[in-house]
């Protein structure tokens, strides 16, 4: 305790012991249930409690009673999917910041904390849970914290479960696991690619099973799946020989062969979802993508390896075994096996899937500063976001700077001056915004710069000549492109006009290449636009260069070597994979390797010496992962191996 007196003659008292004791009383009269306005029913148990208390503590709770028309008299908040013994210790915890859990408890307190939403105490439950886990616990807990939707532990569970793959599939947990069975035949002198290439060309070949002919995982699952590697590339179902084939190619390249039966020969009708994306058997058509993700894998033995993946939102094992019996080669590949092994290389510890952003984004903003990735904002399903993410390449890591003031999403983000710029956008509530902030990575602080002449949503961003520029974009019923284009000048801190485009354009991917401006693609209306045009800032004037391969809107573009790179998108139909490269010295534009996953209102960003691709949409879910392009290679890859090669 502490009195004193200070100059202007006010008395300044601070009493350490009061907030204690009336922590300790407050807590005392809800137990004997004195002065109490609400009441919580949880599985048939009662509990009293002080709406003004749960209300700091819990959002969720403080939306309830700020929506109570009881203002006056008890509060009832009913649940009946929490345990009572966990809503206990989150009411210790409101009243005295004190949590209190037995080990057994700890999940079910994390799971009240989720929908109670008090983040603080789902982060503490959840690093308890990781520093309690190990090889026998963590198949469990991975289940547990993916119903929970917890990205952050998964990303930590799913690195220990890849360091640790071969004790932990000696356990119960992952004995039980459902076990795709697959047996990998090869010719004479061609080995199997690298892992992770091996065992994404092995998730595409499920996916076609299952999309474009009507499997069902529990059907592949059923018996040992025969495939061919051969000497050109071509993975090949082992039912080829005889009967009805079906030839594709993946968007590697791969070439597929699947057989049909008599049945499935006849006219198979497969909905499609709005986006034109095949939906899985046995789903509507609306409903979300699952999940399809390479968690960890091992070579055990010569002949034999393993993986854990999540297929279909499956966690399930797929197990590789090489085969050494000679068969009939299928008519596409006419030479016999002669010799059958399984040798694959040496495991890279780099060969693992990059880390994914903390939240799903898409309609996000990205721009490289200080050889780092930045992605801010964007949609989150129904959420538009404010947070913004830093990934470092070199450590595989993402950490969270300053949140953007507003929400947004359906922008593009510029570095000027050493400085991050956002302007317009959409933040979920209203069509488009004219607000703008600037991020300083010294103070790691968001300023508000001068609002734009318009409101802008879908709008190019791209800083020139040491302006910004903020080019076409929605009108305010978003039904069609503009042609405005405005810069800011950030000495005088003002916008003005500068020439109008040729087409009108919303969400095009717009550049800086050689000290001109690059608008690329986007729609009129909603008809996708492949024509290009290019700025050049000392006459003022928009030029029509050659146009895209491909009509595309909602792209990302990244400048590398002098070329523009634009990938992904959307063509009207489908979310596009699809990757093409402008040579402005030739004005040319040719295709180049295919993303691995097709991505609308992704970021696209160079960093270093590769492409970053990052979040979007795929059609049927937004996407929280990266994958990377190597130029040399003409390759793009979701490991981090791609940028170590």
């Amino acid at each position: 305790m502490e009195r004193k007196m200070v100059p202007n003659g006010y008395l300044s008292f601070e009493d350490e012991q009061f907030i204690e004791s009336s922590v300790a009383k407050l807590n005392a009269l809800r137990k004997s249930g004195q002065f109490c306005d609400v009441k919580l029913q949880v599985c048939g148990h009662e509990m009293l409690a002080h709406r003004a208390v749960l209300a700091c503590c819990s959002p969720f709770l403080f939306e309830i009673f700020n929506n109570d028309n009881e203002t006056l008299g008890m509060s009832h908040v009913k649940f009946d999917d929490l345990n009572p013994d966990a809503v206990e210790v989150l009411l210790n915890y409101a009243y005295t910041s004190q949590l209190k859990a037995e080990t057994e408890l700890v999940k079910d307190v994390y799971s009240a904390a989720k929908k109670l939403k008090i983040d603080r105490v789902k982060q503490v439950c959840g690093d308890y849970l990781l520093s309690k886990m190990d090889v026998q616990s963590c198949i469990s807990y991975r289940n547990f914290v993916n119903a929970m939707g917890d990205w952050r532990l998964l990303s930590k569970i799913d690195g220990y479960i890849q360091e640790h793959l071969l004790e932990i599939s000696e356990q119960d947990d992952f004995l039980k696991l459902p076990r795709l069975k697959l047996e990998i035949m090869i010719e004479e002198n061609v080995s199997l690619p690298s892992n992770g290439k091996l065992y994404t060309k092995v998730i595409n070949w499920v996916q076609r099973s299952i999309w474009e002919h009507g499997e069902s995982l529990e059907s592949l699952m059923d018996e040992v799946q025969t495939l061919y590697y051969s000497a050109d590339h071509k993975l090949l179902d082992g039912n080829v020989l005889g009967g009805h084939n079906d030839i594709f190619a993946d968007e590697d390249g791969i070439q597929l062969v699947q057989k049909k039966s008599p049945r499935e020969s006849d006219t198979r009708h497969m909905s499609s979802s709005s986006s034109g994306t095949l939906s899985p058997s046995g789903f509507p058509a609306q409903n979300p993508k699952y999940e399809w993700k390479i968690i960890a894998s091992e070579k055990k033995t010569k002949k034999t390896y393993l993986c854990l993946a999540v297929l279909n939102s499956t966690l399930c094992v797929i197990f590789l075994h090489g085969r050494n019996t000679p068969l009939s080669s299928p008519s596409s590949t006419p030479r016999l096996m002669k010799s059958l092994s399984l040798e694959i290389p040496p495991d890279d510890s780099n060969d693992k899937p990059m880390t994914p952003m903390h939240y799903a984004r898409s309609g996000l903003g990205t721009a490289e500063l200080n050889g780092k990735l930045i992605a801010a904002g964007g949609y989150n399903r129904e959420e538009c976001l404010r947070t913004v993410e830093c990934y470092d390449p070199e450590n595989d890591t993402w950490t969270f700077l300053s949140p953007m003031k507003t929400p947004r999403a359906r922008f593009q983000m510029a570095v000027l001056m050493g400085d991050l710029y956002v302007v317009g956008g959409s933040n979920g509530h209203s069509d488009d915004l004219s607000c703008g902030e600037k991020y300083d990575p010294t103070a790691n602080t968001w300023t508000p710069v001068p609002e734009l002449r318009t409101n802008r949503c879908n709008a190019g961003v791209c800083a020139l000549i040491g302006k910004l520029f903020i080019v076409g974009g929605s009108d305010p019923y978003g039904q069609k492109g503009l042609k405005n284009c405005d810069v800011f000048d950030p000495l005088t801190k003002a916008w003005t006009s500068c020439a109008s485009l040729n087409i009108r354009r919303h969400q095009s991917a717009v550049c800086e290449l050689d000290n001109h401006m690059y608008i690329i693609g986007g729609a009129e209306s909603w008809n996708c636009l492949s024509s290009v045009e290019r700025y050049n800032p000392e006459n003022d004037t928009w030029t029509l260069v050659a146009p895209m391969n491909v009509a595309r809107r909602a792209a990302g573009v990244a400048v590398f070597n002098g070329k523009l790179y634009v990938g992904g998108g959307f063509d009207g139909s489908h979310a596009l994979s699809c990757v093409e490269s402008y040579d402005p010295a030739k004005n040319e534009w040719k295709m180049v390797a295919s993303m691995s996953s097709p991505r609308s209102n992704a970021g696209v960003v160079a960093v270093g010496n590769y492409i970053f691709s990052a979040g979007g949409f795929d059609g049927n879910e937004f996407l929280n992962d990266l994958e990377v392009y190597n130029a040399s290679l003409d390759e793009w890859s979701p490991y981090t191996k791609m940028c170590r090669s």
